[in-house]
């Protein structure tokens, strides 16, 4: 019985995990308050601490965050951390997911073979963040032309036109970090635009 947690411990628990969860969902307060029918400072309150929680606040706040009661409630279960790896070509680039599907930003590593394409500026909405392992990365970014070597890093809003592939001769393997919105740009219009 020691090791189960107390129940004050997980109450005490419940603020900081109702803000996690609507935030991951990218959720404002007030768009929650909409769903629920739970004025926009109660639910400030609750995430805070400075209210308890109860059944009557928790079950359609789950309902609007789609998720279990158990996940507001219950302590972390505590799973394997492994990601699958499972390549996905798209437009001639590999991307190799490494992190978990609704996590933001999303994490990939991606190698861009040598090619004589025409580079093509592409904006939208949030941030962007590369690391070169190997090879050289060109980036086209608004009127800039960088180029990267292995070990340097760039971090850049991709509202500005932006575009990247390999410099020179050889294949560039970097690590990229993207919004949900990059996501959609950079695996699914990059698929139907071929």
């Amino acid at each position: 019985m020691d090791s189960l947690p107390s129940i004050a411990a997980t109450l005490d628990e419940i603020p900081g995990r109702l803000r996690r969860r609507r935030e991951r969902k990218d959720m404002s307060l007030a768009e929650l308050s909409r769903l629920t029918g739970i004025s926009s400072s109660t639910l400030s309150r609750l995430e805070s601490g400075q209210r308890k929680a109860s059944l009557e606040l928790l079950l359609p706040i789950a309902a609007a965050l789609s998720i279990s009661l158990d996940e507001l409630i219950a302590p972390p279960r505590v799973t394997d951390p492994r990601i699958i790896v499972k390549p996905q070509l798209v437009a001639g680039r590999t991307f190799v997911r490494l992190s978990r599907e609704p996590h933001d930003p999303q994490a990939y590593k991606l190698t861009i073979p040598s090619s004589a394409e025409t580079p093509i500026l592409r904006s939208h909405e949030g941030y962007e963040w590369l690391y070169v392992l190997s090879g050289q990365l060109r980036i086209l970014l608004g009127e800039q032309d960088l180029v990267l070597s292995a070990g340097e890093a760039a971090e850049f809003d991709t509202q500005i036109p932006h575009w990247f592939g390999a410099h020179g001769k050889r294949a560039v393997e970097l690590i990229t970090m993207f919004s949900k919105h990059g996501e959609r740009v950079h695996l699914r219009a990059s698929q139907t635009g071929r």
